[in-house]
């Protein structure tokens, strides 16, 4: 197994793919904002089970996924 190639043997770059970005950040706040609203409906069972940072996790995913929108707007 060969982990360097020269230049000449090497194969064109593949173009990049066109994705929608903004749609895949929608979705994943969507997602993190479900989370965070199932998780509320056991908040006794995650507090018995020290596991209430489950409901931070989602916060913080909203907002990061709020911030990546103004990223990928501004870029």
């Amino acid at each position: 197994m060969r982990f360097y190639v020269k230049d000449s043997e090497r194969k064109p770059d593949p173009e990049p793919v066109k994705t929608n970005a903004t749609l895949a950040i929608y979705v994943g706040i969507g997602a993190w904002i479900i989370a965070f609203i199932v998780l509320l409906f056991f908040t006794e069972a995650l507090a018995a089970a020290e596991k209430s940072w489950w409901l931070l996790t989602c916060g913080i995913g909203v907002v990061l996924g709020i911030l990546a929108l103004f990223k990928v707007r501004n870029h």
